[in-house]
């Protein structure tokens, strides 16, 4: 097993002077260089060689373990990765061990993201900026321009999906002079979910306007539906996209993940993406560089649309150089219409489910299973689906609507009839209407569920958390970000909790839950989603995962659960984020 070590000493630039509301940015477009271990200490300034720490041992703080009986205790010693002490009072300290004293701040486990498309994040052309801590057009500017010192000049400032407009007090999106005023040597480009609406400065529109793409005098970039057809939204990311290099990928990977860090989400499970309608490789003229690379190469493609066969490489080749700061699990989405089926049994042949190292292995099948997923019932879905219980992998579908999860249900009950999958943790995904009935019917096949906030955005209603937890059922929580939903889990909880969506109208009436309920789901409960890693909860023996806060998780107002961040990451012990706050 590859040696991963974690990235120490790395800072955000948190975007300062801004209102309560303010976003938290990259670090004015981290660049990560090969990680060195937190608990090696900095050199003497005489040039003696450091120290070297073999482990590290937390003290003083207010630590969840979120195990079984919700234990909170001060103090945690990590040796060789995993949690080696978890009491009130270490023993047996040796004088090698890094302490920290976490002077009284709460810590919990590592958080774990059970949905998400991480790896579609870590693929954003340009420099991509999280705008999803922004609640006004002045944070926008704030986190943009935070960004902007260490874009090289020509290259682009972006942020593409992961937020949504409702959530700025002015409930649109920046305008070109707004973008200008924030920065205006580089060029930038804002796009909304999968394929718009988006917005550009004065130098992004002359580069859009230079290849044909229509943009508005206020910079606006119309919008498509982002799976089918052309609009000038897909046009302009097919543009950016065909300027990126292998080398791109790789450093917007690492930014993706150090950002993930700093919101304490130390797992992510990766579910997929669209099959690019075309894909570029060596050799070919589009733009793609010289190695074959994962790009959407058409412009039909949208924000969720990336070469299948490609997509893992920039991750895989961190993970191969061992630069991983957080650990990723890929599914496998498949959408094949080909009633034979020969893309779903060459992955089922060739591939091992949950295979690989502590920072990088496999998944299931999914979210998708084939493409009569999205017209269900459908008898090339129902082959597949039977296909993945033969060959007895775990597998994950997308629900929508009613209609999606009643045939999934049903059909899955169907298979089970030929083939067992009572024992194969199948999951129903977003469930953002699923009723008791159902419910039940899905803990009969012995199948969990992911609880997806996405209307967060919209109406805020949904799923049912509350029915969802009182039947009984496996789940977790997923944000389904990087499209439609952001990867803050603080905000997933915020909506869990109290109900509101981003304009602070109750939608979720009668399904809010508890915090400790909502932690739980990101917590103690997803380790049955990844075949019972050792992950979720700080007790001995599992991964050394853990975040500190800047603040209180069960004291702060409920509006302040969006400004919760970390002030120190580990990920297997090691700094995955440090704001340099702790000593």
């Amino acid at each position: 097993m590859q040696d991963q070590n974690g990235v120490s000493r790395r800072r955000f630039l948190a975007a300062g002077g801004a209102a309560a509301g303010a976003a938290v940015g990259l670090a004015g477009g981290l660049s990560v260089s090969r990680p060195e271990r937190v608990n090696a200490a900095s050199s003497p300034a005489s040039g003696a060689p450091a120290p070297f720490f073999s482990d590290i041992a937390l003290v003083n703080g207010k630590i969840h373990t979120m195990d079984a009986s919700n234990r909170v205790v001060t103090s945690v010693l990590i040796r060789d990765g995993r949690f080696y002490q978890v009491a009130d009072k270490l023993s047996g300290v040796a004088s090698n061990v890094r302490k920290i004293d976490l002077g009284g701040r709460t810590v919990l486990p590592g958080l774990v993201d059970t949905h998400n498309h991480i790896v579609l994040m870590g693929l954003r052309p340009g420099y991509h900026t999280p705008l999803e801590n922004a609640y006004s057009i002045r944070d926008v500017q704030t986190t943009l321009a935070a960004r902007r010192p260490v874009v090289p000049s020509g290259q682009w400032i972006t942020t593409i999906g992961g937020f949504n407009p409702s959530q700025f007090t002015e409930n649109r999106l920046p305008t070109l002079t707004e973008l200008d005023a924030a920065v205006f040597d580089r060029p930038v480009y804002v796009q909304v979910g999968f394929a718009g609406p988006a917005t550009t400065n004065t130098m992004g529109k002359a580069f859009f306007t230079s290849k044909g793409i229509p943009v508005g005098p206020d910079g606006s970039i119309a919008s498509g539906n982002g799976l089918v057809g052309t609009s000038p939204t897909q046009l302009a990311l097919y543009e950016l996209r065909q300027m990126q290099t292998f080398d791109d990928q790789m450093r917007s990977t690492l930014d993706c993940m150090a950002y993930a860090a700093t919101v304490g989400a130390t797992t992510q499970l990766d579910q997929g993406a669209w099959p690019s309608l075309a894909s570029c490789g060596a050799g070919d003229a589009c733009g793609c560089g010289e190695e074959p690379i994962p790009c959407g190469s058409s412009p039909d493609d949208g924000a969720a649309h990336a070469e299948e066969y490609l997509m893992h490489l920039p991750l895989v080749t961190l993970h191969r150089q061992g630069k991983m700061t957080i650990r990723v699990r890929v599914n496998f989405l498949e959408f094949e219409t080909d009633p034979t089926l020969p893309h779903l049994k060459a992955r089922l042949n060739d591939t091992w489910p949950f295979f690989g190292s502590d920072m990088l292995r496999t998944g299931a099948i999914g979210e998708f299973t084939a493409y009569g997923a999205v017209t269900l019932p459908h008898p090339v879905w129902l082959e597949a689906t039977t296909l993945v219980a033969q060959a007895r992998w775990r597998n994950e579908n997308h629900s929508i609507v009613p209609p999606d999860y009643q045939a999934i249900v049903e059909g899955w009950e169907t298979v089970n009839q030929l083939y067992s999958i009572t024992d194969l943790r199948w999951v129903l995904a977003h469930v953002p209407s699923i009723t008791a009935d159902y419910l039940a019917r899905l803990k009969a096949l012995g199948c969990g569920v992911n609880l997806s906030g996405f209307t967060y955005f919209s109406s805020g209603t949904g799923p049912p958390y509350r029915t969802v937890l009182d039947s009984g059922i496996r789940a977790a929580a997923g944000g389904d970000g990087m499209q439609i939903a952001p990867m803050n889990p603080f905000i997933h909880m915020y909506h869990a909790t109290t109900g509101r969506n981003a304009r602070g109208v109750v939608g979720n009436t009668g399904q809010q839950i508890s915090r400790l309920e909502a932690l739980r789901l990101y917590t103690s409960a997803t380790a049955w989603f990844f075949d019972d890693e050792p992950l979720g909860t700080i007790e001995v023996g599992k991964y050394g995962d853990l975040v500190v806060l800047n603040d209180d998780y069960f004291s702060v107002p409920d509006e302040g659960l969006k400004q919760l961040r970390s002030v120190l990451t580990l990920v297997g012990g090691n700094a995955a984020y440090d704001a340099g706050v702790l000593h």
